[in-house]
């Protein structure tokens, strides 16, 4: 049966019956041979290991410097959505890599910046709470900008009093001249103290093989925290929703693509293979909302059409994405709606 697309005549959501919840972490899968509890297992998690090292990784820096970029190349898939845009990352984001002897868990934070809306205060408030609870630091900076800015300068303050181990990151260095690096990268570590510095590409992969060698050398000797099979603590719906938001970041500019909220409160897989998800958009305008469906209702299709390519790709199934557009005004300035769109203190 074809899979029904965005804009098409569907139930409205809410009258479909009960799926699979949600809020199950994406990648958890049946336990295969030497899992957890069985023949040749694995040591479970929270079970230590003598020489098995682990621990967390924050990824910090300034917006649209690549960390969700560098996460997705970490993890060797896409858990993070990615923007050119600045402020692309929300919330703190999970991604967990195994490695023969240790388990890295990387922490992909907002970007720190001078919030002008209590969401914007909220995940600034996410970055430096992360600093404190992380076993080592990787800050990230851009090559093309050749020296430290202001907003580096603000970041290399939050930092002066941690004793985390720090990882100065040099990334896009695909967009400068190989022999710039080096320079660039003397800058930037004027502005502290490094247990090691890393030049790299995230978004090519080069000289990530390499920052990950250091930082499961600072990390120390520890339990596996979560199990082999899992990639990330985020909800399988959590990510659907990024997905959706993503595609309005590429699709839309101004003030639109920071104004919205994606939220999916099920998932229901029906008996013919097709996974129905229902999508409600928030924005603060009835001006945005006009942008978001379009003349004809074209650009809702786009986005539609867009993200459930990738939220196919991602599920392995055939999806219906059934969206919807509402306006809830000045949202990012409230805290009762930050708390139902999962922006928690």
């Amino acid at each position: 049966m074809t899979t029904g697309g965005p804009g098409q005549e569907s139930p409205a959501p809410g009258r479909a019956g009960a799926g699979e919840s949600p809020h199950e972490p994406h990648e958890r899968r049946p336990d295969p041979p030497g899992a957890p509890g069985g023949p040749g297992a694995h040591p479970a998690p929270g079970a230590r290991v003598q020489g098995f090292r682990s621990g967390f990784v924050a990824l910090i820096g300034r917006p649209n410097v690549g960390k969700s970029t560098l996460l997705n190349q970490l993890i060797g898939r896409k858990i993070a959505i990615m923007s050119d845009k600045p402020q692309t990352t929300r919330t703190r984001i999970l991604g967990v890599l195994n490695r023969p002897g240790a388990q890295l868990v990387f922490v992909d934070t907002p970007g720190i910046h001078k919030p002008q809306h209590l969401l914007g205060e909220h995940m600034v408030q996410i970055a430096r709470r992360t600093l404190q609870e992380v076993e080592a630091v990787c800050w990230l900076v851009e090559a093309p900008d050749r020296e430290p800015g202001p907003g580096d300068r603000f970041i290399a303050e939050q930092l002066a009093g941690l004793k985390t181990p720090r990882v100065l990151v040099v990334n896009k260095i695909d967009q400068v001249a190989p022999g710039e690096v080096p320079a660039i990268a003397a800058r930037f570590a004027e502005l502290g103290t490094f247990a090691a510095v890393h030049p790299v590409s995230a978004l090519h992969g080069v000289g990530v093989a390499e920052l990950v060698g250091t930082l499961e050398g600072l990390l120390p000797e520890g339990p596996r925290f979560f199990p082999e099979d899992m990639v990330t603590d985020q909800p399988e719906a959590q990510i659907m929703a990024e997905l959706i938001r993503e595609q309005i970041l590429h699709l839309t500019r101004e003030e639109v693509p920071h104004a919205v909220a994606v939220q999916i409160e099920k998932v229901e897989r029906r008996p013919n293979g097709v996974v129905y998800v229902p999508a409600t958009i928030y924005v603060e305008r009835e001006g945005q909302k006009r942008i978001l469906i379009g003349e004809q209702g074209r650009m809702l299709k786009e986005i539609g059409r867009l993200a459930r390519l990738e939220i196919e790709a991602l599920l392995g199934s055939r999806i219906y994405l059934d969206l919807w557009v509402k306006v809830k005004p000045d949202w990012r300035n409230k805290q009762g709606a930050l708390s139902n769109f999962g922006f928690h203190q």
